[in-house]
């Protein structure tokens, strides 16, 4: 894991021995997992460092000082594999870490990983957004929300603000030149009582890397602030955020 230290520490994330260990056993059990879950279609060693590890995160650039003391409560939804939320969890240990993951396989795996990594204060939800958003325990009761590769951003409001707290922020994580998708995104983001606060592009230790770099990151992070409640009726049944998505 020695190209994600030297990454991880360009953006003043420094890992330690053990973390360093926890990344080498993620990477090992999620191979081995891979050959009978489809969690990742990227297994070189090289670009889980980078395209999975290093652009989780990443996100932690995104959470503004306010959020950190205490710990937030954090919620990864559509978190997959673990990303970005396993994988800030290592990093980050003190945490609150919800993942929440409709594909119970995907569930089982983070259960397992959790458990041979020894973490602590992490919960594991199986379920849909859509759903578990209208729960009183879940709903506007986290300081921070992240996705990652989960939806287009009209539909990310619906299935990301309704979890987020009065002040708190969700961050979606997104490729470059997403403007054009922010802005047919402003009218679900302001439905769900939210705005758009910032949308922070990823430059690896200030500049551009070389196209053949293998550190080369395109990440985008859409970090919407959440500044009133969300109407009870929102997010609408599963299923409907993403076929019917709130139009501008």
């Amino acid at each position: 894991m020695d190209l994600l230290l030297q990454e991880a520490a360009s953006f003043g994330i420094p890992l330690n021995q053990t973390q360093s260990n926890q990344f080498q056993s993620y990477y090992s059990e999620m191979v081995e997992w891979n050959k009978r879950v489809n969690l990742t279609s990227v297994t070189n060693h090289t670009e889980i460092q980078i395209r999975h590890f290093l652009d989780s995160l990443i996100v932690s650039t995104a959470i503004p000082p306010n959020l950190t003391n205490p710990p937030p409560k954090v919620l990864d939804v559509g978190s997959g594999a673990g990303f970005p939320g396993m994988a800030l969890k290592i990093a980050f240990p003190s945490l609150r870490m919800t993942l929440l993951e409709s594909t119970g396989k995907k569930t089982e795996f983070l259960n397992h990983l959790a458990e041979k990594l020894n973490l602590e204060n992490l919960e594991i939800c199986t379920g849909r957004a859509e759903t578990l958003a209208h729960e009183p325990n879940m709903r506007e009761s986290y300081d921070v929300i992240l996705s990652r590769g989960v939806a287009k951003l009209n539909t990310l409001a619906e299935l990301t603000l309704p979890f987020c707290k009065l002040g708190g922020i969700s961050v979606a994580h997104k490729t470059m030149g997403i403007s054009i998708e922010v802005q047919k995104a402003e009218e679900a983001i302001k439905t769900m009582g939210g705005y758009v606060k910032e949308v922070k592009n990823i430059v690896p230790n200030g500049k551009k890397p070389p196209a053949e770099s293998p550190t080369k990151l395109t990440t985008a992070l859409v970090i919407l602030g959440k500044i009133r409640r969300t109407p009870s009726k929102y997010p609408r049944r599963p299923g409907i955020p993403a076929k019917n998505p709130i139009q501008p």
